[in-house]
């Protein structure tokens, strides 16, 4: 049996440390920059006069601070709630499957997110419809996987469950193309939405998605000890004590209800889930013990930074988030795999 490589503690509070101070440089940038520059203690002391009961002047005007609250924050929070989301959920899926490659959208969250999306687009339906829709898709689209998962193999074990994902995903694609192709005239809408946007984030939408976030994450950072016992194998953790069928269950439907509730308002945002728990993994060692809160601090600050790009780069234009992620996560991903054979 082997267990994870130690990592020396001073190594390990120094990326923890990296983490939080890239998140905060990250947010105090989300609140400054845009087509309407505002100084950093201005934004700060605009945020905090609405956090804190005490009344604080930042001197901006009436635009400027709307700017600041209400089009600027919720933007940052969102972000943060999802890119730590797909990161942490990323992490547990590769644990729980024993594979570094696999992400957020295994199971077919993706695909059921984005059929649900083009449904409530094809039926001419938006604002808030949108994500319930897609989280329903989403959530359906999981429950079908573990279903097929277990009629396929008798009981749902990694193996099985991934194949029944491929398939599930696959099926669920071939029908939104077919809606895509019945409505044209909202096609723009449909790809819009599947490739991830955080413009447009409201108080409200983070409101919607905040209490699956917090109760997925404590979940999966409460397993990720567990998750350290199930990568030796599943006799092994069986007889450690550990009922790898629950323990499994358990993560994959933690990681998949936080992850169905932020692509449910953000669209599907690749990469995030494979970048961030690999270069984790690289630098703190293989133990989730590590993985995971590293991956939801790391996470954030990715998808902040990335966010920034997205509405920089083309200014006063914006580009979709999930293009940025991929032009950074798939070079990332193509030299995962040239290590992999190398070995």
């Amino acid at each position: 049996m082997t267990t994870p490589a130690a990592v020396p503690s001073g190594r390990r509070r120094r990326i923890y440390a990296i983490g939080v101070l890239s998140l905060l440089a990250a947010a105090v940038l989300g609140v400054t920059l845009g087509p309407v520059r505002i100084g950093a203690g201005q934004a700060l002391t605009e945020l905090a006069d609405h956090l804190l009961p005490w009344d604080l002047s930042s001197g901006l005007s009436d635009q400027e601070a709307a700017i600041v609250w209400q089009l600027r924050a919720p933007r940052v929070v969102l972000g943060v709630l999802v890119g730590a989301m797909l990161a942490t959920a990323g992490g547990a899926y590769q644990g729980v499957f024993r594979n570094p490659l696999a992400d957020p959208y295994l199971l077919g969250v993706a695909a059921g997110a984005g059929l649900g999306a083009t449904a409530a687009l094809a039926a001419g339906l938006s604002g808030g419809v949108l994500p319930v829709a897609a989280f329903i898709g989403a959530v359906l689209a999981v429950a079908a996987t573990y279903h097929f998962a277990q009629a396929a193999g008798g009981r749902r074990t990694p193996a099985t469950l991934i194949l029944a994902g491929v398939a599930v995903a696959s099926f669920l694609t071939a029908v939104q193309t077919f809606l895509q192709q019945q409505s044209s005239d909202r096609i723009r809408e449909v790809f819009t939405w599947i490739l991830g946007r955080l413009s447009g984030a409201t108080w409200s939408q983070v409101l919607a998605v905040l209490p699956y976030t917090v109760v997925s994450l404590a979940v999966l950072i409460t397993y990720r000890r567990i998750l350290d016992v199930l990568s030796v194998g599943e006799e092994e953790a069986a007889t450690l004590g550990v009922r790898p069928a629950r323990a499994r269950l358990l993560i994959i439907g933690a990681a998949t209800l936080g992850s169905a509730a932020v692509v449910s308002v953000s669209g599907l945002i690749g990469f995030v889930g494979i970048v961030v728990p690999h270069a984790i993994r690289m630098v703190a060692g293989p133990s989730y013990r590590a993985i995971l809160p590293l991956s939801m601090l790391m996470g954030a600050a990715f998808l902040l930074f990335a966010d920034l790009l997205a509405r920089t780069v083309i200014s006063p234009g914006e580009l979709p988030i999930g293009v940025v992620t991929a032009f950074v996560g798939a070079p990332f991903f193509a030299m995962i795999l040239r290590r992999r054979v190398v070995r």
